[in-house]
């Protein structure tokens, strides 16, 4: 019973992740572990902006593929269009932008709707092309834009585009390791 029991609120309300990159230093650490809540998703809440998630990539998204044809490869142009299929594996990245949303980045700095954001979690972006973009993107209906906090060191949407709302698992709520991470996020 006590197994049906953790076996259920895994599937419905809560379950535990552990970060495999340093994608999203300094917030999250490789090894790191967190907890997902996945029943505000479940009953229809839409991820916002700051939203640290998990959520599943479009098929080919650890190889960089866009499904807009008008970026070509080895091009800092954002990629603007979301996939068509759900990969199997899962990313946690941070939301940016929200359906409607014009996106730009500037040195690895998000730039929303003509206002740049306040990111203090971010590490500074090297002088990596990806870190900026040459024209601004908007965010499809019913997709998210997400990148890592690590700008110059993640695979995220700039690369392979908004995510479906409905490929997200859930919202990244809490470090329970390791112990000196402890907290909300």
């Amino acid at each position: 019973m006590a197994l049906g029991l953790v076996f259920a609120v895994q599937t419905l309300a809560v379950k535990p992740y552990k970060i495999p990159s340093g994608s999203m230093e300094p917030t999250l650490r490789i090894g790191q572990r967190v907890v997902v809540e996945r029943v505000t998703h479940r009953l229809g809440e839409s991820p916002s902006v700051g939203d640290v998630v998990v959520f599943r990539p479009p098929v080919g998204a650890p190889d960089q593929v866009c499904a807009d044809p008008h970026q070509g490869a080895g091009t800092p142009t954002p990629c603007a269009v979301p996939g068509t299929r759900r990969a199997d594996e899962t990313f946690i990245k941070r939301v940016v932008g929200v359906a409607g949303d014009r996106i730009e980045l500037r040195r690895g700095r998000v730039i929303r709707n003509g206002r740049r954001t306040g990111e203090p979690f971010i590490r500074r972006c090297a002088r990596d092309p990806a870190c900026s973009f040459p024209r601004s993107i908007v965010v499809p209906r019913d997709t998210v834009y997400v990148l890592g906090d690590n700008r110059g060191d993640s695979d995220d949407s700039r690369f392979w585009g908004p995510v479906p709302v409905d490929w997200v698992i859930g919202r990244a709520v809490g470090s329970y390791w390791p112990p000196s991470r402890i907290g909300g996020l």
